[in-house]
């Protein structure tokens, strides 16, 4: 959630960038703006009926204490219609805030400057690449090698649950097993804690981290208990700080954290649902970082840095995006994807995104940090996956397939796969 001030102070920014993103209601802005005073006039009134009513009630004491009732039960008169004025006015009040904060919500964040301005994917920018795409004519992809050994079942996930839902077998669950030990203490390694989070999230946390009112179409909901399942660890645990003010001394905290996700993928159709390429369950690991504002793009590099390092030691090709407005998102304000090459496919496929939300989250979840002994300031939201598990799994099969069908394990896995071969 943005500033109110800062869209007061800067309206034709704030129109411009979500303009830039593609988000058509830009009135809501002028809204916003109309609503905010609206409730500052109201405030203005409680206050002067609070104070009112205040000077009455020392009056009404004098005067009982010297006898003179009858001015004072004229007071007491006057006073008991003020107070359902006064009444009437403070719901106005609760009212018009509502109405305000549900207005804010649905504003976007403001994209950085060094975004680059676009529409679509076509226009996001390549920052970096690594590796050679290997694009030899014989590599097959890798529902076909996971098929044809037995690793991966759909048809019995599709009799359980439903499509999208597939079971991982022998080798394909070791090996998922692996990667999830290998990215947590690469973390670890780099000062991340390590945390176990809830898998289920009320309204509020969804709302903190901006999956509402936005992406609720994205989510399964449990309506009896009031629950959503997770769509990605990022929404437990930047929750975790809420409503809390941090020490300056905390930061920077940095988090890594496992879990299933469940998206619904609604809409989702053709090639790029074949296999492993999207699921409604799957695993990742999160990397989740709250820091001092004037530290957060630094560390969104340090992030993009990390995720691609894990690619580098796994031995796979991949190019890194700058995200372009109009393909970044409601709620960053920069975003690079990553993107792994699947040789049996002869495409990139997404592996991470890593994302500053500057104080976007932060504000609508009222973290901040002490600065100074009285000062408070919004804390800054950082993350990214590190990384999705099913289109790694994939790349890894792909890359590491043989001619005669058999797919070698990479080196840096073999400590936790203590053979060739899958």
């Amino acid at each position: 959630m943005l500033d109110i001030t800062f869209i007061k102070e800067n309206p034709e920014l704030v129109i411009n960038s979500m303009n830039n993103k593609g988000e058509k209601n830009v009135q809501i802005v002028q809204q916003v703006i109309d609503t905010d005073e609206q409730w500052r006039q109201l405030v203005h009134q409680v206050d002067t009926l609070r104070a009112q009513s205040n000077k009455a009630a020392k009056q009404i004491g004098a005067l009982m204490a010297s006898g003179k009732k009858e001015e004072a039960q004229a007071i007491i008169k006057e006073t008991s219609r003020s107070k359902d004025e006064l009444k009437e006015l403070e719901d106005q009040l609760n009212m018009i805030a509502e109405e305000r904060t549900s207005l804010l919500l649905r504003i976007p964040n403001v994209a950085h400057p060094s975004v680059p301005i676009g529409h679509s994917e076509e226009d996001n920018q390549v920052y970096g690449t690594w590796g050679s795409p290997d694009t030899q004519s014989w590599l097959k992809p890798h529902w076909d090698i996971l098929e044809r050994h037995g690793w991966l079942d759909f048809e019995r996930g599709v009799k359980v649950t439903g499509a999208g839902f597939p079971f991982y077998l022998g080798p394909l669950a070791q090996l998922q097993r692996a990667l999830i030990h290998f990215f947590i203490d690469e973390a670890n390694k780099a000062g991340y804690i390590e945390m176990q989070a809830p898998y289920f999230i009320n309204e509020d946390s969804a709302r903190g981290t901006g999956q509402i009112p936005d992406k609720e179409d994205m989510m399964y909901e449990i309506p009896r208990d009031g629950f959503f399942a997770i769509p990605t660890a990022e929404v437990p645990v930047t929750n975790f700080h809420r409503d809390e003010i941090l020490s300056e001394e905390q930061l920077p905290i940095r988090y890594v954290c496992h879990t299933p996700c469940w998206r619904r993928e609604a809409g989702s159709y053709g090639k790029d649902v074949r296999g492993l390429n999207r699921l409604h369950q799957f695993d990742k690991v999160e990397l989740v970082h709250f820091v001092k504002p004037e530290d957060s793009y630094a560390t969104l590099e340090l992030l993009r840095v990390h995720v691609e390092s894990l690619l580098q030691k796994l031995g796979l090709a991949y190019q890194t995006l700058l995200m372009c407005t109009g393909d970044m998102g409601f709620t960053q304000t920069k975003k690079y994807d990553v993107e792994v090459w699947s040789p049996g496919q002869q495409r990139w496929l997404e592996v991470s995104s890593c994302s500053n939300f500057e104080a976007f989250q932060a504000r609508r979840m009222q973290l901040r940090y002490r600065k100074g002994e009285k000062e408070t300031e919004m804390v800054h939201t950082l993350n990214g996956s590190g990384l999705a598990l099913p289109r790694v799994l994939s790349a890894i099969v792909e890359t590491y397939q043989t001619e005669n069908g058999r797919v070698r394990i990479p080196d840096i896995l073999k400590k936790y796969i203590d053979r060739e071969y899958l």
